[in-house]
Parts: structure tokens; C-alpha cells; sequence
């Protein structure tokens, strides 16, 4: 597939060169030469890796700073203590004793030669008094812990390693389009979505070296806007997030300084990239806990800007009025039953097959109600089959409600154009028994696809042939609304589209039509799966963004997740609550996504699924019994008054009891009410296997 930008076979190539970006990389001085050569330490899932520094694994063993500073001052008094007594000869003369015998008897008749000798001498004892005492008071300590010390940068490249040269591209040969980006990334020209796009796009030349010609072309002819986005846009209109196009990661937080997070971890920031939410994600947090703003904005955010780079394909599901990214960030805009939607939904996917288009849909109307939709999905093949044959497309919502419910005319009339042909005209006497049962599941379909055929939708759901051109997932180039004469239809829009770097939100009228916004949720949701596991190029990441997942998940669903991260593809799942979700299904949900995120101020019964889903782990605790030292010997209370001067703490003799005891990571409690407001905890999964305990993550920072 042509996803890397480095083709013009489809016609999509750039008249004109696009506006630079507007925004810097990453908030560092020195612009995208700055922003290459910021050091990015390999690190542990999760881990903002843009200029991060490792920590130690375990906690050092440090003097609480009251004991610190009081023993460095008894130190220095000390110190000082002695040194008078030795000047002043309280102590004897025999400290002179190394003055006699390495100066030379002539200098002691010479008085300015005798001074300069005792005073260098008196220096070198002095300076040797000093710096005895002060080890002993841990001077080094407290200049450590608390001395303002300026951050150094870090060192320059070593010479051809520097990565705002391009040396790839040098070291194969192309030395002037190394310079014209060199000299492009310098000035500033070339920002972060650049970058990342045209190393993309090297990458697929060095998989493919046919396309080397055409990649060398590009960079000779636009410089770097070379490759570019089939939309021609070069960044976004607005970043809420501190993104890292080099990494594809995306900051959402800071891991807390709190003793139930590994000391490594703690105060690193928190970052998603492609590799975690390629085994998909799981946020149940109530109304107002920062679902939106904190986690599903900043990875929408973060997947359109790998969208321009050719890197990957997102389609954002939330409701309408949200405040998730402005119309401008996206390509395709999808606003059900609104009459400026740029696009509207194919209902059955852009499927050719009836009875995989037949499974999709039952799965979005009844797969909430009924545990195995298959019955539901064989009854709607039934007619779906004979109406492709008969007029050539599936039927629009309105015709498929009348053949639900069995409307004489309907389905006398789909009769007799199919009646050539005998296959078709068994399924339609197989539907014709069905529809004689008490238990034909034909009834609740059409109950269920009424709330599909309402005025507000009659134009987003039409399956006849378009005369609005073609569709969204045909030609990429043309994907904004206006592109097309005036008075045309508005080109459907399918998740068979995903094998382009797209970006699309789709705006469900969650308001007035509650019930149809979760049939279409589930309806998405179902078309992502099943486009993202039969994707012939899986190159790109592709991810669904569901914001608000309430009632969504279907025991179908379930396991399709469990597949995707094999397919390069992932999904963004968000939760008021777990009792949206079908009892049965609870648990294997949470067992299906490897990343779980669980905000503050969840419910008990919730944060007990999550409990029991992060498990256990063995800790090791001190049981500590003081007991006070009472002395009545006069020298023992004056050591005993001046230790409790100096500590802070009465003199005690300790019995200590260290034990291995195995608790939950987090508890149903824990998770329910010691989880302050802003922060969220968080486990991660990569789809290699590697994965993080549950983490308290500060998301305001």
C-alpha cells in the first residue's frame, strides 16, 4: 500500500508547498536540531523517554535532614574546638613536631622564612582538620541534597553521528538531500511531524529500494514538505499535549512520588505510544475524573499527528459538543444526524460478503441483548442476500425494517426479483419458517433498526450507488467536506479506510438519540475490528477512540480485541463504570486489554474488579516495638537529654520483626478513596510482552 508518501500513483501528490508547522517540537531551546539531539534513553514501558534520567532501583538509605545538619554542626564545632586547643598550645607542642624536622635549621633565624613555613604548615593541619570534620558531618551529603546546582546540557553529537544531519541518508549516498534537510531542520523549517514523516518514508525505501528515485525526487522538488500527508496539512491547529514524534509518545502525567510506586519510577514521566496501546486500553473513572481531557484528548491528539506522518490511521468516536480536537485536525468528520457532516456512514462497512455484512450489523443491534448473535446474524443474511442479488447493494435502513417485520409488499416484492434464482429463494422460505416461531429473533431486529429509521439519519445510512464520487476509503486526497461540486451526495465514509493514514471523528447524537449513538458505537466498533484483522498492509497503527464506551462491549467485541494486537491495531475504551459493561463480560475485559486505568473517585465494586485483576505481591514489613530508656544515673540522663537535642527523639531500645506477607497491589478501598483528585492508576502491556504494576500517575503534571 502507498502509506508512506512516497508515491504519486493515486493523485495525491502536492501542487503547492504546505505552510511550515506551527508549532515547535517539544517546548526546548534550540528548535528541531535541539529537540533531535535531547538524549532518549532506552527505558521500561510507559516512560517519557525524551531527555529522561534514570533513577536508581532502590532507595538509598538517607539521614533524615534534621539529624544531617545538627551532626555537621557538632562536627564543624568540633573541629573548631580542636584546633584552638591545639593553636593556642592547650595540648602540647607536639603537633610542631613535623615543622622541626622537615624545615632546615637556617630557616629558624630568618624570621620572614620561618612565618611562611609555620603559616603554610598551620594551613595544611588546619585544611586536614577540616576535611576530617567534615566527613564525619557529611558536609558532601548536604551539598548533594541540597545545593543549587545548574543542569548541564548534554554533550554535542560525536561528528557524523549528529541526527540534524540526516547521516542515514548520507551514509546512503544522498548527500544532497541530507544537506537540504540539514539545512531545512537548522532553520527551522522542518519541524517534528516532518521529521517523523520522512523517516517513515525512508524506511519504506529501505524495505522497497524501487522507491528511492521517487523518495530522492520528492525531497529534491518540495524539501521538507517532501512525502506529505495526502490532506497537504504539515501539523495540527492546536496541541493541548507535550508529544514526541520521535518516540510517538505522548506525556499524559507524572508517576507520584508515593510509597506504593517502585522507586525507579517515581517522578519519571508517564507517557502511550503505538507499542502499549497496540494491546489496547481500558479508563473507567466517574463523570468529571478527566477521561477526556487527560487521556482520550492527548492520545487523539497524538495519533492524528502520526496520521500526518503516514505512521498510522485513528477514528475518534465521541458525542457531539465534546470538546475533543476542532474540525480542522481531521480529515473525515462524521456527524450522525447533523446536516454539515462532511461524510456519511456506510452501514454495513463497505462489505461485499452478506453474511459477514449480516454479522457486523447483528452484533450492533442485538449484541448487547442477547449472548451469541448468531441466530440474529443468519436471520438478517437471510434477506440482505437476496436483496444484493436482486437490486445490487444491501438494503437501506427503512427496506431492511419492512423485511424484519415482515411486510407482505416488501417481501412479495423482493420475491419476485429474485425468483430466477433458487438460492436465494430458499433463504427467503427459511426466513419465511423462522418468522412463524414465538422465538424468532427477526422481531427484535426490527425493534432494533426503528431506532435507526428516524428522520434526523434518513441521509447517513443510504446504500444505493453515490453520486457524490467515491468514497472516503477509495481516494484519500479527497477527504474534506467541500471538495466536491455543490449538491452532491456526501461520499460515505467506511472503516475499510484504515489502510490510509487517516484521521476521522465521528460525532454521535448522544442527546436526543441515546439508544441509536450506542447501536452506532457498537456498530464502529465491530466494523474496526473486523477492518483492522483483515487489513492486507498492517504498517500503519490503526486505533479506535471510543470516549465513552457505555454499553459497547459485546462478547464478539471481546475476543476481536484480544486479536487486534497482532493486526498493528488497537482500541481506547472509556468507562463511567464497569456496570456498563455486561456482568459476564467484566472480567474478560479487563483480561482482554493490557492496559487498565482506573481514576479517582471509582466506585468500590469497580475498583474490586481491578483489584482482583492486578493481583497480588510478596512485601516484606518491619514491625518496630520502642521501648524508653529510663536511666537515674545523672551522666546517662545528660547523654540521654542531649541525644534528644540533637535527634529530635527520646533514647529507646528497638525490637524489630521483618516478615514476607503477600497483599493486593491496590485494594478495592485504596482504589475507591486514597486516589486523589487528578490522578489515576495506571498498568501498562506492550504488545512484546513487557509491562509495569500499577502505577499512581499524577495527570495534572
Amino acid at each position: 500500500m502507498d502509506t508512506d508518501g512516497t508515491y504519486d500513483a493515486r493523485g495525491t501528490h502536492l501542487h503547492a508547498v504546505p505552510p511550515p508547522p506551527r508549532h515547535p517540537p517539544a517546548s526546548v531551546t534550540g528548535g528541531t536540531a535541539q529537540w533531535l539531539r535531547t538524549p532518549r534513553p532506552a527505558a521500561g514501558p510507559g516512560v517519557w523517554r525524551f531527555g529522561h534520567r534514570p533513577r536508581p532501583e532502590e532507595e538509598p538509605d538517607a539521614v533524615p535532614a534534621r539529624r544531617l545538619i545538627a551532626g555537621a554542626l557538632i562536627a564543624l564545632l568540633s573541629g573548631w574546638l580542636l584546633w584552638s586547643l591545639l593553636y593556642n598550645g592547650y595540648l602540647g607542642h607536639y603537633w610542631l613536631w613535623p615543622l622541626l624536622v622537615l624545615t632546615p635549621d637556617t630557616w629558624r633565624t630568618d624570621p620572614e622564612a620561618w612565618t611562611a613555613a609555620s603559616y603554610v604548615y598551620y594551613a595544611l593541619v588546619g585544611g586536614g582538620l577540616l576535611v576530617f570534620f567534615a566527613r564525619i558531618g557529611h558536609l558532601p551529603e548536604i551539598w548533594r541534597r541540597y545545593a543549587k546546582r545548574k543542569e548541564t546540557p548534554p554533550p554535542p553529537p560525536p561528528p557524523g553521528a549528529d541526527p540534524a544531519d540526516w547521516p542515514d541518508l548520507r551514509d546512503a549516498g544522498l548527500a544532497e538531500a541530507a544537506e537540504e534537510l540539514a539545512r531545512a531542520t537548522r532553520s527551522g523549517a522542518l519541524g517534528d511531524v516532518d521529521y517523523a514523516r520522512i523517516r517513515r518514508a525512508w524506511q519504506g525505501v529501505r524495505t522497497h529500494p524501487a522507491r528511492l528515485a521517487a523518495f530522492t525526487d520528492a525531497v529534491r522538488a518540495h524539501g521538507p514538505a517532501a512525502c506529505a500527508h495526502p490532506s497537504g496539512v504539515r501539523d495540527l491547529p492546536v496541541r493541548t499535549a507535550a508529544h514526541d514524534l520521535a518516540t510517538a509518545q505522548v506525556r499524559i502525567g507524572t508517576v507520584a512520588d508515593h510509597p506504593r510506586n517502585p522507586y525507579a519510577r517515581r517522578t519519571t514521566g508517564m507517557a502511550l505510544e503505538p507499542e502499549l496501546l497496540g494491546t489496547s486500553l481500558l479508563a473507567v473513572g466517574p463523570a468529571g475524573a478527566g477521561k477526556t481531557v487527560r487521556l482520550t484528548r492527548p492520545v487523539t491528539e497524538s495519533l492524528c499527528l502520526q496520521a500526518l506522518a503516514n505512521r498510522a490511521a485513528v477514528v475518534a468516536v465521541t458525542a457531539q459538543g465534546t470538546a475533543l480536537a476542532p474540525d480542522e485536525a481531521f480529515d473525515v468528520v462524521v456527524a450522525v444526524g447533523r446536516p454539515h457532516s462532511s461524510h456519511d456512514l456506510d452501514l454495513y462497512g463497505g462489505a461485499d460478503d452478506p453474511d459477514e455484512a449480516a454479522r457486523v450489523l447483528a452484533e450492533a443491534l442485538v449484541g448487547d441483548l442477547v449472548p451469541d448473535s448468531r441466530r440474529a446474524a443468519t436471520a438478517l443474511a437471510q434477506l440482505i442476500g437476496p436483496y444484493r442479488t436482486a437490486y445490487g447493494h444491501f438494503p437501506a435502513v427503512p427496506d431492511l425494517r419492512e423485511l424484519l417485520g415482515g411486510a407482505p409488499g416488501a417481501l412479495a416484492a423482493l420475491r419476485a426479483a429474485v425468483a430466477a434464482d433458487p438460492a436465494q429463494l430458499r433463504e427467503l422460505d427459511a426466513r419465511a419458517r423462522q418468522a412463524e416461531r414465538g422465538d424468532d429473533v427477526g422481531v427484535l431486529l426490527a425493534e432494533r433498526i426503528a431506532f435507526l429509521d428516524r428522520p434526523a439519519f434518513a441521509r447517513f445510512f443510504r446504500t444505493g450507488p453515490s453520486t457524490g464520487g467515491d468514497t472516503a476509503g477509495e481516494r484519500v486526497g479527497r477527504v474534506r467536506a467541500g471538495d466536491g461540486p455543490a449538491g452532491e451526495e456526501a461520499p460515505r465514509f467506511s472503516l475499510r479506510a484504515i489502510e490510509h493514514p487517516l484521521r476521522v471523528r465521528v460525532d454521535l447524537p448522544e442527546r436526543g438519540h441515546a439508544e441509536a449513538s450506542r447501536i452506532i458505537a457498537r456498530l464502529l466498533l465491530a466494523q474496526f475490528t473486523d477492518a483492522a484483522l483483515g487489513r492486507a498492509d498492517r504498517s500503519l497503527f490503526a486505533c479506535l477512540v471510543l470516549d465513552d464506551a457505555t454499553h459497547t462491549v459485546t462478547a464478539d467485541s471481546v475476543r476481536a480485541i484480544q486479536r487486534l494486537r497482532s493486526a498493528n491495531a488497537g482500541v481506547v475504551l472509556a468507562l463511567r463504570t464497569l456496570q456498563d459493561v455486561p456482568e459476564p463480560l467484566r472480567g474478560p475485559l479487563l483480561g482482554a486489554v493490557g492496559c487498565r486505568m482506573a481514576f479517582a473517585g471509582l466506585a468500590p465494586w469497580d475498583g474490586g474488579r481491578f483489584a482482583e485483576t492486578w493481583g497480588t505481591e510478596w512485601v516484606q514489613t518491619r514491625d518496630v516495638t520502642n521501648r524508653q530508656i529510663i536511666s537515674d544515673e545523672p551522666l546517662t540522663k545528660a547523654m540521654h537529654f542531649m541525644r534528644r537535642l540533637v535527634t529530635g527523639r527520646a533514647a529507646t531500645a528497638e525490637a524489630v520483626t521483618v516478615r514476607e506477607v503477600e497483599r493486593e497491589r491496590w485494594s478495592a478501598s485504596e482504589l475507591a478513596h486514597a486516589v486523589p483528585p487528578g490522578h489515576a492508576v495506571l498498568s501498562l502491556t506492550g504488545v512484546r510482552g513487557e509491562h509495569t504494576p500499577p502505577l499512581l500517575v499524577d495527570l495534572r503534571t
